[in-house]
């Protein structure tokens, strides 16, 4: 099928209007059949749960179209099992493999006019979203629940693409509590990451960078994307109850470990920065973002890690996105192919 007329080079990461969406409904204690919808709308009681009480939940991946044809979506499996278990944690019902990744597929068939060429750079990202609907006023799980999956074309989440960027760390704001609901893709999270996004950004930089909330001495998040530093051959990223588990950062320790690296999952003291050859945020939206520097405004402190990213942060990138795109072999069988 042809694509829409879009400046597919030129897009930026944000919302595009595409034709449809798919939505389900949990109601008397079972999910219902799926819909198909055109509507970009939500019709919700005032009263709505997720309004009130937060309850709510969503995920981010990304369907690509690739060089022989083919459009394929990474690790939904994944995507949905993160989602089953924010599900847990803060009491709704769970969303199976099986429904999620038919949803998806649906929806990227049903929108295939906006999946970006593949020489543009850009994607479609694929944004599942579940909230609880039913009116009530008390703090209380939801009884009925609205699953819904919509999808936009974009561009590259940083201008520039795959660039170096600078940080700034906050030491007066946290953006989640060890044992708290850091650990799960809800958007309580990412509103309590605003003020020092904003405030980082007016500082000049790309984003935030977070260190742990307990003891403030340890390497936490870069804004809402998981940290990576590479020395020594080994790819370190940090071990914490307050972050979200990236299935990108996943992907990378694995590729990581298959170049004959060592890979270590553990607290990481903020002066070990001084220590790391490279460094990166990762996540689904930018994939890696090279970090050209770390400044610690409080005490003077920075950490430089290079105006141009580095070579294992370059290798790690490229074998990843080549992956998604089936340009290079997928052993582990990571890509699911949605149109053929």
């Amino acid at each position: 099928m042809e694509t829409k007329d879009f400046d597919w080079s030129n897009l930026g990461f944000g919302y595009h209007k595409t034709d449809y969406n798919v939505r389900c409904y949990y109601r008397d204690g079972k999910w219902g059949e799926m819909e198909i919808c055109s509507d970009e709308y939500i019709n919700m009681h005032m009263a709505a749960t997720c309004l009130h009480y937060g309850q709510e939940a969503f995920e981010g991946l990304k369907a690509y179209r690739c060089p022989d044809g083919k459009v394929r979506v990474f690790r939904s499996d994944e995507n949905a099992a993160r989602l089953q278990s924010t599900c847990r944690g803060i009491l709704m019902p769970e969303v199976s493999t099986e429904m999620f990744n038919n949803m998806v597929d649906t929806v990227v068939k049903l929108n295939q006019q906006y999946i970006p060429t593949y020489e543009s750079g850009a994607t479609l990202y694929i944004r599942p979203l579940l909230v609880g609907i039913s009116a009530q006023v008390g703090v209380h799980p939801a009884t009925e629940y609205m699953f819904l999956i919509f999808v936009t074309p974009v561009g590259p989440y940083f201008k520039g693409g795959f660039s170096t960027n600078p940080y700034v760390i906050v030491r007066d704001h946290d953006r989640s509590a060890p044992l708290g609901t850091g650990i799960y893709k809800v958007g309580g999270n990412y509103a309590a990451s605003l003020y020092a996004n904003d405030r980082a950004h007016k500082m000049g930089y790309a984003c935030e960078f977070y260190l742990d909330a307990k003891e403030h001495k340890y390497i936490d998040e870069c804004g809402a994307a998981n940290f990576f530093g590479i020395k020594d051959n080994t790819y370190v990223t940090p071990l914490s109850t307050s972050i979200l588990p990236s299935i990108t950062n996943k992907s990378l320790m694995q590729l990581a470990e298959d170049m004959g690296m060592k890979v270590e999952r553990r607290q990481i003291p903020e002066e070990e920065l001084d220590t790391f050859e490279e460094a990166g945020a990762c996540g689904t939206a930018a994939v890696i973002s090279p970090i050209s520097r770390i400044d610690d405004v409080e005490t003077g402190k920075t950490y430089d890690f290079g105006e141009k990213p580095g070579p294992v942060s370059e290798r790690l990138y490229t074998k990843l996105r080549n992956i998604q795109y089936g340009i290079e072999p997928d052993v582990h069988r990571w890509t699911r192919v949605v149109i053929d």
